[in-house]
């Protein structure tokens, strides 16, 4: 089979062919079609996040392995099944659950396998689909595609899912503005979801003013340029009738997005922070309980979500959005112009 690998930290991904593995067991072997870009994907070729204040958290400190095939957004068709794989059958399209944990800990057990304390995750701890093939370790991790164009459902193992998780948290306090953080990939999946299974106004915020019409055009009640406002955070406020949002999901996750969201939230406010672009920021520690709010991470989410977010995606209540495709070969170009923020919405790779 050939595969796009990483081999060392910020070195080109290098295209390699190996023997084509055979499923055993409950293993599953998928043929990829399509395996989204995902920025954790940049993260695992820069070798690391940036912890703020000149500290950096190397991927290899949490049991990375180089070389690595990336890719956890896959898509694909069973091309061969081991002896016991279920009602699994050669020829099924699935879409491929990449949080695989350690089946041993207390996430495990309470089936929150993405946030395992070992994880085993597919893209990142092993082997993952930037290939034309990808081993599954178990039939239970995949989930069958109907009703929907395939390619399309990539994205909703990751992107899809995180947004999802977010959402469902910030929904906890039933908010009647909800502002999200970032119009990229992850944002605009989170304007679709917000929109889909809350009640809230949405203020969705970016620095582009296309991906903010594209928000608009998405379901955002209201749009804000915060490269272009003068003082985003007295807008955001005065939006929300004066009082602040009750709800913030920063898709971002740097100093200044952070910071935005910390300011705008009312008292009882619920910030839920997703994305992992790093960095540090300095809060007021007396403000937290004086206005009782909650600051908390989302990290992708269960199986069982991912079952859920495929159900309103077939419904049509959501609509991922693929607007770039890249071959195997070009698995650097896709990382590059993702860095570069010339991607709205989803990229895949098309091995």
């Amino acid at each position: 089979m050939k595969s796009a690998r990483i081999v060392a930290p910020n070195e080109p991904l290098q295209v390699s062919e190996s023997d084509t593995p055979l499923p055993q067991g409950n293993q599953v072997l998928v043929r990829v079609k399509a395996v989204g870009v995902c920025h954790s994907d940049l993260h695992l070729w820069e070798g690391g996040y940036d912890l703020g204040d000149g500290q950096f958290m190397k991927v290899t400190d949490r049991g990375v392995k180089y070389p690595v095939t990336p890719g956890h957004e896959i898509v694909g068709s069973v091309k061969q099944v081991g002896n016991d794989a279920g009602d699994v059958s050669v020829g099924d399209d699935v879409l491929v659950y990449p949080w695989i944990g350690c089946d041993n800990c207390p996430a495990c057990n309470a089936k929150n396998e993405n946030l395992c304390d070992a994880p085993r995750s597919l893209g990142v701890f092993q082997d993952g689909g930037y290939s034309d093939y990808i081993l599954v370790p178990h039939y239970r991790y995949l989930a069958k595609v109907s009703g929907i164009e395939l390619e399309s459902a990539a994205s909703l193992a990751c992107s899809g899912l995180t947004a999802y998780s977010a959402v469902k948290k910030a929904n906890a306090n039933s908010p009647e503005f909800l502002v999200i953080i970032g119009a990229g990939g992850l944002g605009l999946m989170g304007v679709q979801i917000a929109k889909a299974i809350t009640n809230s106004k949405i203020i969705c915020v970016d620095l582009d003013d296309k991906k903010l019409a594209t928000a608009k055009e998405m379901g955002a009640d209201f749009i804000v340029n915060s490269a272009a406002d003068t003082d985003t955070v007295q807008k955001i406020i005065s939006i929300c009738n004066g009082n602040g949002a009750d709800s913030v999901i920063d898709f971002v996750n740097a100093p200044q997005t952070a910071k935005t969201g910390v300011s705008v939230l009312r008292k009882r406010g619920n910030l839920v922070l997703v994305g992992l672009f790093g960095g540090s920021m300095e809060l007021s520690l007396v403000t937290i309980p004086l206005k009782a709010i909650t600051i908390q991470g989302a990290y992708t989410g269960n199986y069982a979500d991912m079952v859920e977010l495929l159900e309103l995606a077939k419904n049509g209540t959501i609509n991922p959005m693929i607007s770039k495709h890249y071959t195997l070969n070009d698995a650097n170009s896709a990382l590059d112009d993702l860095k570069s923020r010339k991607i709205i919405g989803r990229a895949v790779i098309n091995p």
